[in-house]
C-alpha cells in the first residue's frame, strides 16, 4: 500500500494552525436539538427500507441511510396515551399509576422529559397529538405544551442559539380512513402483503391500501420538518427520531401484545455524531428514548427513569446485536377502551403473554361499542364471515377469549398464531420465560406482580369520574 506523503512544517507554523482551529476553552459544546416525530398506529415493517413492497416512505428511508434503524423496537403498551406516557416518563407505563390506562392522568410528581429539558433551557414545542387523550387531573401543566404550533412558526419564535425540543404528533395512520383512497392514489392492492392474522380478501387489501396511504402522508409531513431543519442549518445538530406509538388499527394488531400491536418502526439520526446506514437488532423499548435524549443533551438522568439509554448503541459503529444484554423486551396492557390487563416478554425466538383476565373476551364484535378494535371494513368483514372456513379461525384468534398463558415460537410461527403454551415440548421454555417475566416485573415494581392489579381499576374509575365532571361544566 502506498504510504502517504509526509508534510514538513515548522513548529511555529504548526502552533499557528492549531491556534486557528482551536475552540475557545470558555465556549461550551453546543447542545443538540431534539425532534421527535411520532405516528399514530404505524406497525413494523410497513416502510420501504423495512422491505414493504407497496408503501412509499422516502423520509424514513433517507433517515435510515443517515442514522440507525432499530429492527426490534417495541412500545411499552400498544395503546396511544399509555405508550406516550412511557416515552415522556422514561418508564414502563405500569409504573405511572393512572397513566397506564387510555385516558389516564399522569401522576403529579412524575419527572417528565419535557419538564427536565425546559428546566435546562430548552425551548419546548409541539404540533398535533401529544399525550392525548389523557386528562391530567393531577397536574397544572401538561406534559407537552397545549396548542398546535407548526415547525416553521416555532423556529421563528426561537431565540437565536437556544436549543429546542419539538414533538410532532402525527395523527396518521389512525382511523377513520377515506375509504378507497389508497387505490385511488395508485396503490396496488394485489401487491399488498396481507398479514397472516387477517383474511386475504379484496376488502382487506383495500383497507390496507388506505392504511398505507396515511403512512405515506405522515412520511411526507416528517419530510417537510427535515427540510425546514436543513434550511435553517440545524439538521446536523439535531437528534431526529421517527417512530410510532403503537401498531396498526386492525384486528389482532393494535391493543394486543402481538408484534403487529407492539413492534414499531424506529430510526434515530444525529448528523456525524451517529454513524449511519446501520441496522441494529438490539431490543429497545420506546421508554428508552427519554434517558437517551437526556444523555445526548448532557443532562443527568433521574433515578426514577428506569429505562436504559440507547446512546452507547447509537454512537457505536457496529450493526446487528450491539449490546448483548439487550436480548429481550417487556410489553403490557391495562386499559384501552376496555380493561384487558396483560404482560409479555419478547425474545428473539419467543413471545410469552400473561393474560390476567383468563377467559375474558378482550373484544366483542357484536357490541354497539367497538371495545379494543377500531371499526373498519376489515373488522366488519371478519365479523360477518366468522362462520366461513377461511375466516373463522382468524376471527376466533382476533375476537374471542384468550387463555391465561400464550407462548409463540417465532422460528416456526412468526405470525404468532399457534399457542404452544400447553405443548409438552415447550413446558420448560414456558416456565423459564414465566420466571424471567415475573422477575423483571418485580424489579420494575409493577403492581400486578405484587397482586395489586385493582389499583389500575381505581385509577380508571377516578379518571372517568373526572372526565364526566369536566363534561358537565
Amino acid at each position: 500500500m502506498k504510504r502517504p506523503t509526509c508534510l514538513r512544517i515548522s513548529c511555529c507554523a504548526l502552533l499557528g494552525v492549531l491556534a486557528a482551529c482551536a475552540v475557545p476553552l470558555d465556549e461550551p459544546p453546543r447542545r443538540p436539538n431534539i425532534v421527535l416525530m411520532i405516528a399514530d398506529d404505524w406497525s413494523y415493517p410497513h416502510a420501504g427500507f423495512l422491505g414493504d413492497p407497496v408503501v412509499a416512505t422516502p423520509t424514513f428511508d433517507a433517515l435510515c441511510a443517515k442514522g440507525v434503524c432499530f429492527s426490534q423496537a417495541f412500545v411499552s403498551a400498544p395503546s396511544c396515551s399509555p405508550a406516550r406516557a412511557a416515552i415522556l416518563a422514561g418508564q414502563h407505563h405500569w409504573r405511572l399509576a393512572g397513566a397506564a390506562n387510555l385516558w389516564g392522568s399522569m401522576p403529579r410528581d412524575t419527572l417528565l422529559l419535557t419538564d427536565i429539558l425546559a428546566d435546562q433551557g430548552y425551548l419546548i414545542g409541539k404540533f398535533g397529538k401529544g399525550h392525548w387523550p389523557s386528562h391530567h387531573r393531577h397536574r397544572k401543566t401538561l406534559p407537552l405544551p397545549a396548542g398546535h404550533e407548526r415547525f416553521e412558526k416555532f423556529l421563528r419564535r426561537r431565540p437565536a442559539g437556544q436549543p429546542f425540543f419539538y414533538w410532532f404528533g402525527g395523527q396518521d395512520p389512525h382511523r377513520p380512513y377515506d375509504t378507497g383512497i389508497g387505490q385511488r392514489s395508485g396503490l396496488d392492492p394485489a401487491r399488498v402483503m396481507v398479514p397472516t392474522c387477517l383474511p386475504d380478501h379484496p376488502k382487506v387489501r383495500s383497507d390496507l391500501c388506505d392504511y398505507y396511504w396515511e403512512v405515506q402522508r405522515f412520511d411526507r409531513q416528517c419530510g417537510r420538518i427535515l427540510q425546514e431543519l436543513e434550511r435553517v442549518g440545524e439538521l446536523d445538530n439535531t437528534v431526529v427520531i421517527m417512530t410510532s406509538d403503537n401498531g396498526m388499527p386492525f384486528p389482532r394488531c393494535k391493543a394486543t401484545l402481538y408484534d403487529l400491536g407492539t413492534r414499531v418502526p424506529l430510526v434515530v439520526a444525529w448528523g456525524a455524531r451517529v454513524p449511519g446506514a446501520r441496522r441494529v437488532t438490539d431490543f429497545v423499548g420506546l421508554q428508552d428514548l427519554a434517558p437517551t435524549i437526556l444523555e445526548a443533551c448532557g443532562v443527568a438522568v433521574p433515578a426514577a427513569m428506569n429505562a436504559r439509554s440507547m446512546l452507547p448503541v447509537l454512537v457505536s459503529t457496529a450493526t446487528g446485536r450491539v449490546d448483548a444484554s439487550r436480548d429481550h423486551v417487556l410489553t403490557g396492557m391495562e386499559g384501552h377502551v376496555e380493561d384487558n390487563p396483560q404482560r409479555a416478554i419478547r425474545t428473539d425466538r419467543y413471545l410469552l403473554i400473561r393474560n390476567y383476565y383468563e377467559g375474558a373476551w378482550p373484544v366483542h364484535p357484536d357490541s354497539e361499542y367497538n371495545f379494543n378494535i377500531d371499526p373498519s371494513p376489515t373488522k366488519t368483514y371478519m365479523a360477518g364471515s366468522r362462520d366461513t372456513a377461511g375466516a373463522g379461525r382468524l376471527y376466533q384468534l382476533a375476537f374471542e377469549a384468550r387463555p391465561k398463558l400464550e407462548l409463540y415460537d417465532l422460528d416456526r410461527d412468526p405470525a404468532q398464531l399457534v399457542n404452544v403454551a400447553q405443548v409438552e415440548a415447550y413446558v420448560e421454555t414456558r416456565k423459564r420465560l414465566e420466571g424471567q417475566l415475573l422477575g423483571a416485573l418485580l424489579v420494575s415494581r409493577d403492581p400486578r406482580a405484587f397482586g395489586r392489579g385493582s389499583e389500575f381499576l381505581s385509577y380508571r374509575a377516578a379518571d372517568r369520574a373526572h372526565k364526566r365532571a369536566q363534561q358537565r361544566k
